[in-house]
């Protein structure tokens, strides 16, 4: 067991850049295809002439918060919202097989929002240059 006792170190990060390639592509997707999920809007937006832009708006918000959970930049404040608007599409889609998963995906966000800051996140080596001038 001894390799894997030196592994134990990067699951943070494993785990910060496998959610940020996820919510990245959902995000790129949204932009390309808003149609594909004008149908995972709550019914007010949904019927709203507003649906399109709430996916791109969506879709933005998504690819800035990935990118800066990749980034290792405000880990906690992004985690945090990310896990909080997963949660949200989760309960609003119901009990089923989409659900569930958003659900896992919205736990493990919500694991890098306890676990903050690791040893490669940007904003930690910003934090510590900070202090040392």
């Amino acid at each position: 067991m001894g390799f894997f006792d030196n592994t134990k170190t990067y699951a943070p990060i494993v785990l910060r850049y496998a959610l940020g390639l996820v919510y990245l592509w959902f995000g790129i997707n949204q932009l390309i295809n808003p149609n594909n999920f004008i149908g995972y809007l709550p019914t007010f937006i949904f019927n709203s002439p507003y649906a399109v832009a709430f996916v791109y708006a969506n879709g933005v918000f998504e690819i800035v918060a990935a990118t800066l959970l990749m980034m290792g930049i405000l880990v906690r404040w992004v985690a945090a919202l990310l896990a909080l608007h997963l949660l949200a599409i989760t309960f609003d889609l119901g009990y089923g097989e989409l659900a569930v998963r958003d659900f896992g995906l919205a736990v493990a966000t919500i694991s890098i929002w306890l676990w903050g800051e690791d040893k490669w996140c940007l904003g930690k080596k910003w934090k510590k240059k900070m202090t040392e001038n």
